[in-house]
């Protein structure tokens, strides 16, 4: 009863992602915007952290899992993917270099901001 509990409380932030997202004008998925509100939620204490927790670890644990359906659409559009796989590839390579690169400078100010402010 308690994973239930918990994955309600997710959903019930995933829906109000979707509801924004078709309030709103903006080309933000609606995914995005139930894990910021979340993400306020937990932050400001509305929701603890004990209340999402467990089924958020279940979640992430089987998020691979997720990832199967979309190998299989790849596999079977390679006939498609074939003659630009050169430039996705590329693109791909660069835009995974460019977000490694940004998080670590966030985390880098993070932890200097975090540190100056323990001093």
């Amino acid at each position: 009863m308690k994973y239930i509990k918990q994955f309600l409380i997710i959903l019930g932030f995933s829906f109000l992602g979707e509801l924004l997202k078709t309030i709103l004008p903006l080309p933000i998925p609606a995914s995005i915007y139930g894990m910021a509100l979340l993400f306020i939620a937990l932050v400001t204490g509305i929701v603890k952290y004990e209340k999402v927790k467990d089924t958020g670890l279940f979640l992430i644990e089987i998020m691979p899992v997720m990832f199967i359906p979309a190998g299989v659409g790849l596999m079977s559009s390679w006939i498609t993917l074939k003659p630009i796989l050169l430039p996705v590839s590329l693109i791909t390579v660069v835009t995974i270099i460019t977000v490694m690169m940004a998080t670590g400078w966030v985390s880098q100010i993070i932890i200097r901001k975090s540190r100056k402010k323990d001093e």
